[in-house]
């Protein structure tokens, strides 16, 4: 059972998971976008918008580098905000769940990025590939002024199906290997069991269990 949904959705898939395989617990729609100078303020208070309205619950932040960027944004999520067919989910997820922080560089406003580890990381900055290697614990990756989270949700190819609720710490992306099971296949010669055959039984032993040791004597007795 794969894709997202709302709570009851959530819930459902870990009442069956157990039963069946789940590609993932997705929580309310994330979005943490760090901005420098060069980011447009309209852009980025229209992207932490396009996570607002999903739901009450999502989780709008902006980390900037520059204070004046962070007044500028307030200032068009008011204006933009009347605009929105769901302003009242919008402002709701605004004021109960939005974050807009100033750091003092690039490298603190990364280093916090890892830490939340949110679904989708937008860096509106003047080199955003030159962060990428620093970037370890992220949903999805959308780089420069002119890759909104929007075409990731519906046109850009990688799935949106994404980790939530910090664990993009140690999942990924819903993908084909979701889809997938694999088996391991293990083969010894008679000379390679004679060649781990005493570590084998020793570990075996050390557990203390003399069968599985007696397993590969049996098989090395001349």
């Amino acid at each position: 059972i794969v894709g997202p949904g709302n709570q009851y959705v959530a819930e459902a898939k870990r009442l069956v998971s157990g039963m069946v395989r789940i590609d993932m617990i997705a929580g309310p729609s994330e979005v943490l976008i760090v901005a420098d100078k060069t980011a447009q303020s309209a852009s980025v208070a229209a992207d932490m918008l396009a996570q607002a309205e999903h739901d009450p619950l999502a989780l709008p932040i902006l980390i900037t580098l520059d204070d004046r960027l962070a007044e500028r944004v307030l200032q068009e999520l008011e204006r933009q905000l009347p605009l929105l067919s769901r302003e009242e989910i919008a402002r709701t997820s605004l004021v109960n769940r939005g974050v807009i922080l100033v750091a003092g560089d690039i490298e603190e406003a990364i280093e916090a990025a890892n830490t939340i580890a949110i679904e989708h990381l937008e860096l509106m900055i003047a080199d955003p590939w030159a962060q990428i290697p620093h970037i370890r614990h992220a949903g999805a990756i959308f780089l420069g002024h002119h890759t909104p989270e929007a075409a990731g949700d519906y046109i850009a190819g990688p799935n949106h199906v994404l980790p939530t609720m910090g664990t993009a710490r140690f999942a990924s992306a819903l993908g084909v290997e979701t889809f997938l099971k694999k088996s391991s296949i293990i083969s010894y010669s008679e000379a390679a069991l004679e060649g781990d055959g005493e570590h084998i039984q020793r570990l075996a032993r050390l557990e203390g269990l003399d069968a599985h040791a007696a397993s590969v004597a049996v098989r090395l007795t001349k």
